[in-house]
């Protein structure tokens, strides 16, 4: 990191886009006592919003598998702000667990990631009861945690409101009509300005059942992608996630197939579960599936925070803040005009 100029540190804020990234740029400079003004194009229950469809996974050690070391820093870094901003976040940890017959893709996942501690198969099942039998072992990341994105994210608006920031529900604001520093999170709709930026979708699908009970996400490790099940709360399990390289909406029933037949190797129960949602989101990429701040004089972009855009916000705010308030530079994420 180095130093460069920086613009006026006591200019209004406006931020366009009120999802994941968006929020917590506006409740970290609006903390600093910056003027904050929030703009989102939608409606307050931002169901259009790519964070509407997420899983809410903060698990830096666990994408250590597929990702870049930057991921895994950031993340980091995230976990401590998370833990700071919202003292209730659960951090139970995450647990990765696999069949025999995907036995070297389990090995190989141990030794591309960091962090986490081997359990046989006592040690799981004491973890978690309800896999008791179910596998030999598993890998335990016990620095890891997990959000419901549904309902954090209307707790940090109101914490943004707290903080004296103003949130702008149904403004579909254009970055050249606001004054002051302008910070863009509005995801692929930003390809007007960063044509780059492509959509992958991630599909997912709710279910309920009162016969299983975990108390944090479980990898099954799968050939083609991860394949999790994320508790969120009275009786109810997230199952995700594909990254189809489409810019379709909707869940495909190959997909769908994938991620109940993951749910049922997870726990034969599942098979009895009620399904109570289908859904799909388009995470915003770049080519190299790495975030970025581009900075433009008083002009910032926020984006490309891929499928870790839960994990990676608050330590992108925190870098953002830091520009602005002292011209602080991450070589590795910020990118100047």
């Amino acid at each position: 990191m180095y130093q460069s100029s920086k613009p006026g540190g006591d200019s209004p804020v406006s931020i366009i886009g009120a999802g994941i990234a968006g929020a917590w740029q506006a409740l970290l400079f609006a903390q600093a006592s910056h003027a904050v003004t929030l703009h989102e194009r939608s409606d307050a229950g931002m169901t259009e919003s790519t964070s509407h469809w997420a899983g809410g996974m903060l698990a830096p050690w666990c994408e250590a598998e597929t990702s870049e070391p930057l991921i895994t820093r950031l993340g980091v870094r995230s976990l401590t702000l998370w833990r700071e901003q919202f003292p209730q976040t659960p951090f139970n940890g995450s647990l990765v667990v696999a069949h025999a017959r995907d036995r070297a893709d389990f090995e190989r996942f141990a030794k591309l990631t960091t962090g986490h501690k081997r359990l046989d198969a006592r040690g799981l099942s004491e973890l978690e009861p309800s896999l008791e039998g179910r596998f030999r072992d598993g890998l335990f990341y016990a620095g890891e945690g997990h959000v419901e994105p549904r309902l954090v994210l209307p707790e940090l608006h109101a914490r943004i409101a707290a903080a004296g920031g103003r949130i702008e529900f149904n403004s579909d604001a254009d970055a050249k009509d606001l004054d002051g520093i302008v910070i863009d999170c509005r995801g692929l709709a930003a390809r007007d300005t960063q044509p780059e930026l492509r959509g992958v979708k991630g599909e997912m699908i709710i279910v309920e059942t009162s016969e299983v009970e975990l108390s944090r996400p479980v990898r099954l490790i799968h050939p083609r992608w991860p394949l999790y099940v994320i508790p969120r709360g009275d009786g109810r399990f997230m199952l995700g996630a594909t990254s189809i390289e489409a810019e379709d909406s909707g869940v495909s029933v190959r997909s769908a197939l994938e991620l109940l037949g993951a749910a049922y190797a997870v726990h034969p129960a599942f098979a009895e579960a009620r399904i109570v949602e289908f859904g799909s989101g388009l995470r915003p990429a770049f080519p190299d599936h790495l975030p970025r701040i581009a900075i433009d004089n008083d002009r910032i972009a926020v984006n490309g925070l891929y499928r870790h855009g839960f994990l990676l916000a608050p330590a992108l705010a925190e870098l953002t803040l830091g520009y602005v308030a002292r011209g602080v530079i991450d070589n590795e994420v910020m990118q100047c005009a």
